[in-house]
């Protein structure tokens, strides 16, 4: 090895950590396919919370641009335009995103009949596996600072 990568090792020191227990041991009887299935299942709720997180994202957003609007709907009338303060008042602000129901009302039913029932769901395969969350990356982290083996 050349003096740049001692440099880097030096610096950083190794990723090895052979002796490090797993944070996540493997319960008794719980098998590979298993684990990695639980795994799958966690990245789908993972992927679950991300879509919240993205949906109130929308949530603060609309109601931002509805206050900006008004703001805009006051600047017209403040400019000599109530014609068109009026038109944009009554055909825009407070509008529904959907027939009948403003973002808020999109988050609790996402939040109570998908959100929740999925991370139930998922915390009721985990209590009767045993298994515990993100113990498939656990395994994946011990082995790879292992240098490839759980062992």
């Amino acid at each position: 090895m050349n003096d740049s990568a001692d440099d880097l090792r030096s610096r950083w020191g190794s990723a090895r950590r052979p002796d490090r227990p797993s944070e996540h041991p493997r319960p008794d009887g719980a098998d590979d396919a298993t684990v990695a299935a639980l795994g799958k299942v966690s990245e789908a709720l993972e992927a679950v919370e991300h879509a919240r997180g993205h949906l109130y994202a929308f949530h603060r957003l609309s109601g931002t641009a509805d206050l900006t609007l008004q703001d805009g709907v006051a600047q017209l009338r403040d400019a000599g335009h109530a014609d068109l303060a009026d038109l944009v008042d009554e055909v825009l602000v407070g509008r529904d995103v959907i027939d009948g129901r403003w973002t808020f009302q999109l988050v609790e039913a996402y939040d109570a009949s998908y959100w929740s029932a999925f991370r139930d769901v998922e915390a009721h395969l985990r209590q009767e596996t045993g298994v515990e969350q993100h113990t498939y990356e656990a395994e994946l982290k011990t082995r790879e600072q292992r240098g490839g083996s759980l062992d």
